[in-house]
């Protein structure tokens, strides 16, 4: 299974949800593109949090130094990302691929994230409670369901059951579980949630 994870935006827990889906899986993680905070980036923060022995963690296609859309960060880097050298990693396990972003991030003048999901690629929405998220996350979805893709919804922080029913109502896309707000994220509450996301994410 590839899954690639997105988000509804920045900061709405798209890399502990894919800790979680790394351990339970006991799959390969790849992020392609990294902007900034190299020294402990998204992949490192996955290694720390997992504990199988199994996770084989792939190198960045791009990592960049300042935390900024990719566009504007590989410019200020001196570089141009180009979408054919964002290879995928070969592995006979399960990957998961973390985005950057949401979806229309830009990579460069024409490419975006959503370039970058593949039509075989599951595709997982990261959704987080917040005014405009309604909005965020069914204009996400509907740009996923238009390509036809496989898509589920996990919802990270406070449940907000209005926000959430609306969500799930109007997209019929698969509930895959909840990550709610932790006082630690650490490997204990990787393993507890991964036992909890494992079953659907089987039969997903």
């Amino acid at each position: 299974m590839k899954v690639f994870i997105t988000g509804i935006s920045t900061d709405v827990g798209k890399t502990i949800a894919s800790a979680i889906i790394v351990e339970a899986l006991k799959a390969d993680y790849w992020k392609p593109v990294q902007a900034g905070d190299l020294g402990h980036s998204d992949s490192h923060k996955v290694e720390e949090l997992i504990s199988n022995g199994q996770t084989k963690i792939h190198k960045n296609s791009y990592a960049l130094n300042t935390p900024m859309s990719p566009h504007a960060a590989a410019e200020i880097d001196g570089i141009t990302i180009g979408i054919d050298k964002i290879k995928e990693p070969e592995t006979e396990n399960h990957l998961v691929i973390e985005g950057a972003g949401g979806l229309l991030v830009p990579l460069n003048d024409t490419d975006t994230v959503f370039d970058l999901i593949k039509s075989e690629y599951k595709v997982i929405v990261v959704s987080r409670h917040y005014l405009g998220s309604i909005n965020h996350s069914l204009l996400t979805i509907e740009k996923l369901q238009e390509k036809g893709f496989k898509i589920g919804i996990i919802f990270s922080g406070d449940e907000h059951p209005t926000t959430e029913s609306i969500i799930l109502q109007k997209t019929g896309v698969t509930f895959l579980g909840r990550i709610n707000e932790e006082e630690v994220f650490n490997k204990d509450v990787m393993k507890k949630y991964a036992k909890q996301f494992n079953p659907v994410l089987e039969s997903f």
